[in-house]
C-alpha cells in the first residue's frame, strides 16, 4: 500500500487549504456561528465551485469519480478550520444514498446538491448513541405509490435548515431497514432545531405520517456509507487535533513563567510529547484505514478500531491543551477550547470511543 497522498491528491489539498487561509480562519468562522446562520451559503456554493460537492459521485452521476482518500485529504483541512458546513452528513451521507439509489427523484436532489443549490440533511440516529442499524426503530407503511414515515429522528445535522432529508426507516414493524426521500416542509413533519456544542445547526425531528419515497437500492450499500462518512468524520477530528497541537506548542515556547517559556518545564514538556504522539497514533491510525478502505479490504472492526481511536486520543489532546493554557484555553475568545468542544462531538456522533472499543473487543 501507497500511505502517501498522490499529485493530484495533494494539489486538492494546497487549494482547499489556501482558500480556507484566506476567507475562513477563526475569526471569519466565529461571525457566522455568532449570527446564528447555521452556515455560509456562499462557502457552501463556493466548495461546490471548487469540485468538492461533487468529488465523491460517479461521473455517470454527474460527479467528478474520487474515491474516499480524496475526501479525507482536504477533511482534515475542514477539521483544522473548524469548518460549520455539513459536508459529512450531507455529501459523504445524504449525498451517497441518493448516488445508490435509482430513480429520478433521487438524481435530481443529487444534482441540485453537487450544484450546491441545496443541502440534504441524513436522518439517522433515534436518540441511543450507536450507529447500530438495530436501535432503529421508525418504520415506513405503504402508500398508494409512495410511502408514509412515521417515528422521531434526533441530532440531524443540518436537519432544521436542509431542503430534503434521507431518512432510514424499517419497511413495517420489525421490517428490513431501508432508506427514504422526504422534502423539508412536507405535512406531517415537526422540527426541533438547536446547535450542537460545537455551534453546528441541528435538530429533531417528528414523522407522523409523512409522504416519503423509497430509495431503492440504496439501502444495500448503507454500511459502506456510514463507513466512509466515520472516515471522513475522522478525517476532521485529525485535523482539529493537529491544529491544537500546534497551537499548544507554540503557545508554551512564548508563555513564561520564572523567566523562561512553560516549555522548558518537566512537566509540559511531557504532556507536550504525549500530545503529539496521540496526534501521530490517531493520524497513522486514519491513513492506515484510509487505505485499507480504498483497497476494498476494511471491514467493521478497521472502522470501530479508527473511531475508538480518534474519539479517545481527540479528548486526551483536548484537554491536555486547555490545561496548558490554563484559565484562558476555557474561554470562548481562545480557539482551543472550540477545538476541544469540536473533538467531543466528533466523539459523540456514530458512537463514542467507549462504544467502538466495545466493539472491538466483541471481535
Amino acid at each position: 500500500m501507497d500511505f502517501n497522498y498522490t499529485e493530484e491528491q495533494q494539489m486538492l489539498r494546497d487549494s482547499v487549504g489556501k482558500y480556507l487561509e484566506k476567507n475562513y480562519d477563526f475569526d471569519a468562522r466565529q461571525k457566522i456561528v455568532r449570527s446564528h446562520a447555521p452556515w455560509s451559503p456562499d462557502v457552501w456554493q463556493q466548495f461546490a465551485e471548487m469540485g468538492l460537492l461533487a468529488l465523491p459521485f460517479s461521473q455517470e452521476r454527474g460527479g467528478l469519480g474520487g474515491s474516499v482518500t480524496d475526501c479525507v485529504a482536504f477533511a482534515e483541512l475542514f477539521g483544522r478550520h473548524l469548518v460549520t458546513e455539513p459536508f459529512t452528513h450531507s455529501v459523504m451521507l445524504a449525498g451517497a444514498a441518493l448516488a445508490a439509489a435509482d430513480g429520478t427523484d433521487a438524481q435530481a436532489w443529487l444534482h441540485k446538491l453537487i450544484a450546491g443549490e441545496a443541502v440534504i440533511a441524513f436522518a439517522y440516529e433515534e436518540g441511543h448513541g450507536t450507529p447500530s442499524l438495530d436501535l432503529v426503530t421508525m418504520t415506513a407503511q405503504k402508500s398508494g405509490e409512495c410511502y408514509a414515515v412515521f417515528g422521531e429522528k434526533r441530532l440531524v445535522v443540518a436537519g432544521g435548515d436542509a431542503q430534503a432529508l434521507v431518512v432510514v426507516a424499517r419497511m413495517g414493524e420489525g421490517g428490513a431497514p431501508a432508506l427514504f426521500l422526504v422534502e423539508a416542509g412536507a405535512e406531517g413533519i415537526q422540527t426541533r432545531a438547536y446547535p450542537t456544542i460545537d455551534g453546528r445547526s441541528t435538530a429533531n425531528i417528528r414523522f407522523d405520517g409523512v409522504r416519503a419515497v423509497l430509495l431503492t437500492g440504496a439501502d444495500q450499500q448503507l454500511d459502506r456509507i456510514l463507513a466512509n462518512a466515520i472516515i471522513v468524520q475522522c478525517a476532521e477530528a485529525v485535523g482539529a487535533m493537529g491544529a491544537l497541537v500546534t497551537l499548544t506548542s507554540e503557545y508554551a515556547m512564548t508563555r513564561k513563567q520564572f523567566g523562561m517559556p512553560i516549555a522548558g518545564f518537566q512537566a509540559v514538556a511531557h504532556r507536550l510529547a504525549d500530545m503529539k504522539i496521540a496526534y501521530g497514533k490517531a493520524r497513522a491510525t486514519l491513513i492506515y484505514t484510509t487505505a485499507l478502505a480504498e483497497s476494498g479490504a476494511s471491514g467493521p472492526r478497521d472502522i470501530a478500531i479508527l473511531k475508538g481511536q480518534t474519539g479517545k486520543l481527540g479528548r486526551a489532546i483536548g484537554e491536555a491543551a486547555i490545561q496548558t493554557h490554563g484559565g484562558v484555553g476555557m474561554t470562548d475568545e481562545l480557539s482551543v477550547s472550540h477545538y476541544h468542544k469540536h473533538l467531543l462531538a466528533c466523539d459523540a456522533m456514530f458512537g463514542d470511543h467507549s462504544y467502538h472499543f466495545r466493539k472491538v473487543g466483541q471481535g
